[in-house]
């Protein structure tokens, strides 16, 4: 039965098993690739979308980090956390679909989240099985609520969401994830390394969508998009930027150095 891309997004958000979610998101994705959703549509998303019992969420302070090492343990605390982000992402990639389509926007920018949330369902899988391979599964260890609470406090323009969650964000995790590959790399666990690669090559893209949208939406806006950058980012994300960043991963996904040097905490 046909029905419009903010209500697929919908049906996305109100999955709260993981495993469901993912894949929803992506049966979702293939019918508006496959032309079987055409209408946009509009709907009100939830403040927060449904979640599993499992994994508790905790302050991002009260979050145990846990180095690679000897075992196991150290390998799955990761994978966990960022099946978690990837859990996350998938629900940011269809809220900014159904939240925002009362802006003028062109179909490109859905094709474009739509691919988004695609990739983020398939990194979640990635991480899932891996986490199975390791003896567990997501929801074993707590998780923090950061990810959410950025999208919370963008909820109102579509320009901030732009600004916080691609450009910085998902900007972070190109900083972090080659260091994250190498380590498991040493480890022995090139399976995991391979998974972290897979997400890093496409998460460039997604910073890319990110960057390229909200310079599109400054030019309709008439405004000059680093300052304004500058501007949303000091207003609506908590802390400081943090380097060391990855110059080449962001320079290839068009986030120059001239965004978010003067930044830097």
């Amino acid at each position: 039965m046909q029905f419009s891309l903010a209500g697929a997004a919908l049906a996305v958000l109100d999955v709260p098993d993981p495993e469901r979610k993912a894949r929803r998101s992506r049966a979702a994705a293939s019918d508006w690739r496959g032309l079987r959703i055409t209408a946009i549509g509009e709907g009100q998303p939830p403040d927060r979308p449904a979640r599993p019992e499992s994994p508790e969420l905790l302050p991002p302070n009260r979050v145990k980090k846990r180095k690679i090492g000897p075992g196991t343990a150290g390998r799955f605390a990761l994978l966990h956390a960022l099946a978690h982000i990837e859990l996350n992402a998938i629900d940011l990639a269809w809220d900014i679909i159904a939240r925002f389509t009362h802006e003028e926007l062109p179909r490109d920018f859905y094709d474009d989240w739509v691919r988004v949330a695609d990739e983020e369902a398939k990194h979640f899988s990635l991480l899932s099985d891996r986490l199975a391979a390791l003896g567990g599964r997501y929801g074993d260890l707590p998780a923090h609520d950061g990810l959410w609470q950025a999208a919370e406090a963008t909820a109102d323009d579509l320009l901030a969401r732009l600004a916080v969650v691609p450009m910085v964000l998902e900007a972070r995790g190109l900083d972090v994830t080659p260091a994250m590959i190498k380590k498991l790399q040493d480890a022995g666990d090139e399976e995991s390394a391979s998974v972290l690669q897979v997400i890093y090559d496409e998460e460039i893209g997604h910073v890319a969508i990110g960057r390229r949208w909200f310079q599109w939406l400054c030019a309709k806006r008439q405004l000059e998009p680093v300052s304004t950058w500058q501007r949303l980012v000091r207003e609506r994300f908590r802390g400081p930027l943090k380097p060391p960043f990855n110059e080449p991963g962001r320079s290839k996904a068009g986030l120059s150095a001239d965004y978010y040097s003067d930044l830097v905490g």
